[in-house]
């Protein structure tokens, strides 16, 4: 059922990959000896076998070395995003943005004339709220439109730190409500509408969903987190085991995006509402969810934990943890037996929740 889908996700995701390495290299960022840490400790002795060789990659890599300059620098550096397929239909929208801010950017994907409407995936890309494109994730968009015979809007929302909190959710909330208001014409079932998210773009769909829920505007049918970024106070004031964390994401990188994303330095103090839904107390009413993982993402603790408290609120819940799986290892490693079964488990919840 998911071969075609699966090679297209996988070509999508290795060039992405690539090109982001390319980028930290042309910035400037510092290497890394690759597989052993400046102590002499063995990187990869929990990593799936089947994900070392992406591992051993990511680990030779230089490593950026998290400060507004180089960030700059390394945005200045980003090549052109991957192609996207020769279908669905892939067109640039601009639709209006929350009151008193400015239009957003939308890619519009897999519209066609249909009879019968169909259902609908808010996608927002990843990149730690400081990095990333729409453009970027322009090919997997199109295989979930094909696979599942589905509208995807891909957003463009604003990125950190030049627009902090609220702004990249309100960017995105604005699609979605967008979204929402132009189903009829957009052959969109109202009832059938999710969102999804990687990384900084999990936690940014996680929001999403928490002001769907507030607001009474959108009712959303499905949110599907992947290896969501959730938590502002993962590797400040709350510290990772040394077993993970190491691979694809870590927690320098990690206390820089949320201190752009908050305007403020991560962990400290409350963030406001609803800007880190780890700290959101009150989770009953959210959309059904998908929350996948892996065992040894700097992300697993908190979100086995809001997988947890989503179950414990009544949220019906999927929880997909992959071990030896480090943070985008989906991405670096598409054709390896987890990353498979992976993208299948995710595909699976959303394929039903559309059904």
């Amino acid at each position: 059922m998911l071969r075609v889908g699966e090679a297209n996700l996988a070509v999508s995701r290795r060039d992405l990959h690539a090109m982001m390495l390319g980028a930290a290299v042309a910035a400037g960022a510092t290497p890394s000896l690759a597989g052993v840490s400046p102590s002499g400790e063995d990187l990869l002795a929990n990593v799936d076998p089947e994900l070392r060789d992406a591992a051993r990659a990511l680990l030779a890599k230089p490593q950026p070395n998290w400060t507004v300059p180089q960030l700059l620098a390394l945005r200045a550096h980003l090549p052109p995003p991957p192609k996207p397929l020769a279908s669905p239909a892939v067109e640039r929208r601009v639709v209006p943005g929350a009151p008193g801010g400015p239009d957003v950017p939308v890619q519009i994907i897999g519209a066609v004339s249909s009879a019968k409407p169909r259902p609908a995936l808010l996608h927002i890309h990843g990149g730690g709220f400081i990095l990333g494109r729409p453009e970027d994730a322009t090919p997997v968009c199109q295989t979930i439109a094909a696979e599942l015979d589905c509208l995807v809007v891909n957003v463009d929302y604003r990125l950190s730190p030049e627009t902090p909190f609220p702004g990249p959710v309100e960017d995105c909330y604005a699609a979605l409500a967008w979204l929402h208001r132009n189903a009829e014409a957009l052959g969109v079932d109202r009832d059938r509408i999710a969102v999804m998210g990687e990384s900084a773009g999990g936690g940014l769909a996680a929001m999403v969903a928490i002001a769907a829920r507030d607001r009474r505007e959108v009712k959303l049918r499905y949110q599907v987190l992947i290896y969501p970024m959730l938590d502002d106070r993962t590797g400040s004031t709350r510290r990772v085991p040394s077993s993970i964390g190491r691979i694809g994401w870590n927690e320098a990188g990690n206390r820089f995006g949320w201190s752009c994303f908050l305007g403020a330095p991560a962990g400290k103090g409350q963030p406001p509402r609803g800007a880190s839904p780890a700290r959101v107390a009150d989770l009953s009413g959210l959309a059904p969810a998908f929350i996948g993982v892996g065992g040894i993402d700097l992300f697993v603790e908190e979100d086995l934990e809001y997988a947890r408290r989503l179950v414990l609120a009544g949220v019906p819940t999927q929880f997909q943890l992959t071990p030896g799986a480090y943070h985008g290892f989906d991405f670096v490693a598409p054709q390896a037996r987890p990353s498979k079964a992976f993208t299948a488990a995710w595909m699976s919840g959303l394929r039903a929740a559309f059904a």
